[in-house]
């Protein structure tokens, strides 16, 4: 801990006295580029449901990151209405809600950065905001097709912004760098290391950090299996909300270690 301190010490006072004075800002309209992780449409979405998006490239301050590349923003399906008869089409609203920074101080999100002016794109909330930018441009191919459900295909890639002004620590930054060993691969933040072998217990907190079935699943045919899987432990896993395919997956990598 000592040795985490003194390295804070030297970072700090390595900037210059401008840099060590400035306010160390995360702006409000600082873009975020995300992608979806996963399928989504309006035909099995329902409201309320959470989506994951993954982060896509670090954003620095001062060349310090506070947003890594591979971390989880989370989004809020707030509307969801599946096709129609009468040729009535799907509905889907989806609203940009939040990220979590390095030091793990969660910021919130908004899907368009607002114009100076207060026109109308500044004006628009919710729904609305979410909606243009995560279906644009591929808004007049969906959302007025008559009797087409909307679907947003996996791997959709749009720009977020920081909803805010926050003002952070740059010593928490320092010290969660210095604490945690950079990632020789592009896992997602919450990932567990590939050469150990994984358990119950990583696999809900791969869960309980918002990462997408298809993201854990593939961490767990990528990993050694080191599961516990008799009949109570199966019942806990679905109890605590683990999808039937990824309980499948751990048995199919635990039956292969054997």
């Amino acid at each position: 801990m000592r040795n985490l301190l003194v390295l804070s010490s030297l970072l700090v006072a390595a900037l210059s006295p401008a840099e060590a004075q400035a306010p160390f800002v995360l702006h409000d309209g600082t873009p975020v580029r995300i992608r979806l992780n996963r399928n989504l449409s309006s035909a099995d979405a329902k409201v309320g449901e959470s989506v994951d998006f993954e982060v896509l490239e670090d954003v620095k301050i001062n060349d310090v990151v506070v947003i890594a590349r591979g971390g989880t923003a989370l989004a809020t399906v707030t509307e969801a209405v599946p096709k129609r008869r009468m040729a009535r089409g799907g509905k889907l609203n989806v609203n940009i809600d939040s990220l979590r920074l390095v030091d793990d101080e969660k910021v919130a999100l908004r899907a368009v950065k607002e114009t100076s002016g207060g026109g109308h794109t500044g004006a628009m909330t919710g729904g609305m905001v979410a909606t243009s930018i995560v279906f644009f441009p591929a808004a007049p191919f969906f959302l007025f097709m008559h009797g087409k459900d909307i679907t947003i295909p996996k791997g959709t890639e749009v720009t977020a912004y920081v909803a805010a002004d926050v003002k952070l620590d740059p010593a928490k930054f320092a010290l969660k760098t210095a604490a945690v060993p950079a990632p020789t691969t592009s896992a997602p933040a919450g990932a567990v290391q590939s050469g150990k072998p994984i358990t119950n217990e990583d696999i809900l907190s791969l869960k309980g950090a918002g990462l997408s079935d298809d993201l854990i699943i593939a961490k767990i045919k990528s990993a050694p299996a080191n599961y516990s899987l008799d009949t109570p432990d199966i019942v806990s896993l679905k109890k605590a909300g683990l999808a039937d395919s990824v309980i499948q997956a751990m048995i199919e990598a635990q039956s292969r270690r054997k």
